[in-house]
């Protein structure tokens, strides 16, 4: 079985040599490589352009940033393969990870989306990301950071995938939706993982896709203003968009204390301000967003997805 490979690119022609190398070695798996160009100004477009490669390459031209999530959308929707694999240009896949992550999807109907095990690219015995897990305070936390690779060698159940190498099913994309355009970039695939959540679905870690991750190549530094701000107004349209109204009721004390908290957290760091810019524009702006539609049915995955959280903010606090 075939993948489609979907790529965002945006002035990352340093990464490209790297990347299309390390997927000509699983190139047997690849039907397609998408790039989405989101308004490049350096060379990149004219590299994918004057090289040639073992699987088809289409580029997308974007005239300006659209962001990661709608660039994303773009490749899925041209995608003409059923298994998606997302994955950032600041990448080197491990051979023999594509056919991994096919096996393991193909395996269950109930399965929505695989992470591969993300390695420091610089270190590549340490974890840069093995899946994303959410809390009751509206923190995401990244699973494994800087944990040996050897730590996570069985297939688990995570949260959320990290869009940065995660492999998708499109029908089922089609089916939930895709990655939400207004959230340009950040919280993205948390959002999108709920959504699976509501509707019955499983994200897992695949531990023999390997993928080695720089991180930051696009957005910079882990603190900065454009992170901060897009970050806080996500977070809040997260809560607004996929949870019901007793479940924030339920909820709300933690809500209230983890946004207090990072408030607190970034006013330290220097970046108060812009934390609290990010969360009025998430208040202010949520009407844009197209809220997740209560259904009666789902009703027992609430309750899987609130057990989730009870449980994820435990293993916070004891840490």
């Amino acid at each position: 079985m075939k993948v489609s490979v979907v790529t965002p690119n945006y002035n990352g022609e340093r990464f490209l040599k790297t990347y299309f190398e390390s997927l000509n070695r699983d190139s047997e798996c690849i039907g397609e490589v998408i790039i989405v160009d989101n308004g490049s100004t350096d060379n990149s477009k004219e590299y994918i352009k004057s090289r040639s490669f073992d699987f088809p390459v289409r580029l997308i031209e974007n005239k300006e940033n659209v962001g990661f999530s709608p660039a994303v959308n773009q490749g899925i929707n041209e995608a003409q393969y059923e298994y998606i694999f997302s994955l950032n240009n600041d990448t080197e896949v491990k051979k023999g990870s594509i056919k991994a992550l096919v096996d393991l999807i193909s395996s269950d109907d109930r399965i929505f989306s695989l992470q591969a095990k993300m390695l420091q690219y610089d270190n590549k015995e340490l974890i840069d990301d093995v899946g994303d897990e959410y809390n009751l305070l509206a923190w995401t936390k990244k699973t494994g950071e800087n944990h040996n690779s050897d730590e996570y060698i069985e297939v688990r159940e995570i949260f959320s995938a990290c869009a940065g190498a995660a492999m998708y099913k499109k029908s089922l994309l089609e089916e939930i939706g895709m990655f939400d355009d207004n959230f340009f970039a950040y919280m993205e695939d948390v959002d999108l993982a709920v959504r699976s959540k509501i509707n019955g679905y499983m994200n897992l870690l695949c531990p023999q896709a390997v993928v080695y991750h720089i991180g930051s190549a696009t957005s910079g530094s882990r603190h900065n203003d454009f992170k901060v701000r897009l970050a806080a107004r996500n977070n809040v349209w997260v809560v607004y968009k996929n949870i019901p109204i007793p479940m924030k009721i339920v909820n709300f004390i933690f809500l209230f204390l983890g946004f207090l908290i990072k408030y607190l957290f970034f006013l330290k760091k220097g970046f108060g301000p812009v934390y609290l810019s990010g969360i009025r524009e998430g208040l202010s702006s949520r009407s844009k967003i197209e809220k997740v539609k209560f259904e009666s049915k789902n009703t027992k995955n609430y309750f899987k997805i609130e057990y989730r959280l009870i449980i994820n903010t435990l293993k916070f606090l004891k840490k």
